[in-house]
């Protein structure tokens, strides 16, 4: 445990969480006072959900401790304030692939890790012009699992389905750009209480409308984690 000397000396730190029995870096989190022991321990947020509780960082770390060894960690970056903390943990997260983490790091739809040519369309590309009922869904690490944008982006997600249900079209999001669009069908209800949707790819004036364009403004402010968004 880090002493309150320690902690106040700390400020902001960024930390990795690895496996000994492989070497693997499984989680990056960012923190104050003793979050990286807390996490190191498999302690659950204080009122965490099934979800929290069962979280696959948790899981790895039972798995480490029931085969007898203890969760290694680095300090990696220390005395920050809480901006500067999530930046370095968003770039850290990047550089580590399969981990744990719920969550994108910090800026990593639009700052994050990318080709100079999607920097340039990131920036060059014009604002969505939304014209329908649009349910907009941000696709970034789904994408890496699945073998379709269609596959990615129907499946599965926390959201009001009778709001859902409204929705003429989904935009498939990633990085800030429209990479599909599609005509929901169906809504289907899964075991976990997410729901996913079958549909068929828009028309191509549809897509002609939306494809390779950027999400307007508002909705790509700091801090909007929520990978479901509506535009009515």
């Amino acid at each position: 445990m880090f002493s309150p000397e320690v902690s106040d000396k700390l400020e902001y730190y960024v930390y990795r969480l690895i496996d000994p029995r492989n070497g693997d870096t499984f989680y990056v989190g960012k923190g104050q006072g003793n979050r990286v022991f807390a996490h190191a321990n498999a302690e659950p947020e204080t009122g965490a959900d099934s979800d929290e509780v069962n979280d696959p960082k948790l899981q790895r770390i039972r798995e480490i401790k029931n085969d007898g060894f203890e969760v290694e960690h680095v300090i990696h970056r220390h005395g920050m304030d809480e901006d500067a903390a999530f930046e370095v943990e968003g770039a850290l997260m990047e550089a580590y692939p399969g981990l744990s983490n719920k969550a994108g790091g910090h800026g990593s739809n639009e700052r994050g890790c990318m080709h100079a040519k999607q920097v340039i369309e990131q920036y060059e590309a014009r604002e969505t012009d939304i014209q329908h009922k649009a349910l907009i869904i941000k696709i970034n690490h789904t994408a890496l699992e699945a073998d379709s944008i269609y596959d990615a982006v129907r499946k599965s997600w926390r959201l009001n389905v009778k709001r859902a249900e409204e929705a003429e079209y989904v935009l498939a999001v990633s990085k800030g750009l429209v990479i599909g669009v599609f005509k929901p069908k169906d809504w289907e209800k899964y075991p976990d209480g997410r729901w996913g949707f079958v549909g068929i790819e828009a028309p191509d004036d549809i897509k002609k409308l939306y494809m390779r364009t950027r999400i307007p403004a508002n909705m790509r402010k700091k801090g909007m984690a929520a990978p479901v968004l509506y535009s009515y």
